[in-house]
Formats: structure tokens, sequence, C-alpha cells
């Protein structure tokens, strides 16, 4: 059966991201509006209706906007760790909320979702690895730096989503003020263009083949580095 996966939504604004085959899917966050999400999807030829679960992957806004919303619309069951739980206002019944641990690996029909912590400036974060038969998708998206950990369960992926969110001199020669600078760059913030092209080209499985981009500078760092 094949698997499909879908960015949602990506970036500052919102973080969506589907993972599902024919009969059931999961979203990985739910951070735009549930009617956006319902958007985008129709879009797609995707439909709700497969959608069986919600991992969350840390409680910031971007990540968590239309997770009341959603679950309660579709009466879904959200997975999210104690922290995440504690440090999120969520208007969801006690019944649709289950507990995550750390490497803990849950079934969702054909899917098996593996939790891994990782390093971000949120209360519990955690990244998402999808397995449905020999096939495995990973979520890697704010990660402040490329630990062990990542550097394992992306070897794994025959398909990732990998953040890439900012170039080294353009930040540091931007106007954000010095200490949202050093948030983002400073190892509990978000990987940059270089980072995550090491971590592509060093350290992806021999079926990690493909590389999508739509930055001009992380193309420059592209060619340099691969060609």
């Amino acid at each position: 059966m094949p698997l499909f996966i879908s960015s949602i939504a990506s970036g500052s604004n919102g973080n969506c991201y589907y993972i599902g085959n024919g009969d059931e899917a999961i979203l990985v966050d739910a951070g735009i509006s549930c009617r956006e999400v319902e958007k985008r999807m129709a879009r797609q030829g995707l439909s709700m209706q497969r959608v069986k679960a919600i991992f969350v992957s840390h409680e910031h806004t971007d990540h968590v906007r239309g997770l009341s919303t959603l679950a309660n619309k579709y009466q879904l069951p959200v997975f999210l760790t104690e922290g995440t739980r504690k440090a999120c206002k969520l208007a969801i019944p006690e019944r649709l909320l289950h507990p995550l641990t750390d490497l803990q690996t849950i079934s969702i029909g054909d899917l098996a979702i593996t939790s891994f912590r990782k390093y971000h400036d949120a209360a519990d974060p955690h990244s998402f690895i999808i397995g449905h038969g020999e096939l495995t998708v990973g979520v890697f998206t704010d990660i402040g730096r490329v630990c062990e950990r990542v550097m394992e369960y992306f070897s794994r992926c025959d398909a990732a989503f990998l953040e890439a969110n900012y170039d080294v001199d353009m930040l540091m020669g931007g106007r954000y003020p010095y200490f949202l600078k050093n948030r983002i760059r400073g190892g509990y913030g978000h990987l940059s263009n270089a980072e995550a092209l090491e971590l592509f080209v060093n350290h992806r499985s021999s079926r990690l083949n493909y590389l999508f981009f739509f930055c001009r500078t992380f193309h420059a760092i592209i060619m340099t580095r691969l060609w």
C-alpha cells in the first residue's frame, strides 16, 4: 500500500504534516486553523476522514493553533508528552488526550509512530519517525542542534521533512534584536541552512536521495558542497 506525505503548512505562521496510507493517516502538529487544514488537504485530494490521530511536537503556537478545534470536531486522539500538555492551554476533553513518552512507539493502524526528544526551547519537545512496512518518514523541524538521536533517526528515513531555517550571515546582519539572533542559533532554536545540509549529506540513508529547496542561499551552499 502506498504512503502519502504532505507538508500541509510549514513555517512561523503554522506547521502541520500529513503522513498516511490508503486507510489511515496521522497529523504531526496542527499549527493552522481547522478550516485551513481542511482546505489545504482538500486541494491535495486528502481527506480528514482518514486521519486517526494527531501527534504534537511541542507547545509553541505555530504548532498547536488549530489543535483544539481539529481534535474536537473530528474526535481525534491527541498524543503529547506531559510536559507539552502542561505548557499548552488546550480545550480538549481528557478522554482525547493520550500520554506520550520518549522513545515510545504507538501504532495507528499500519502506521508505527516513534517519538524522540530533541533540542528546542520548549517544555518537552519531541520529533517523530513514522514507519509503514519497509518505509520510514521523519519529521525533523524545530531542532536546535544535530545530536546523536537526530543523526540516528534521520539515517533510517526513506523520506523526511527537514527544516533549514536561516543563513547565518543573513541572520547576524539582519534586523532581529541580538537576543533573538542568539535564540535562533543558540542550540535550542533552529538548524541553519548549512547544518541541515550537513545532516542530509553525511547522515542520510542510501534510499534518501532527493532534496527539494526554495532558498537562493541554500542553493548556493548545495552547489558548493555537492558539486
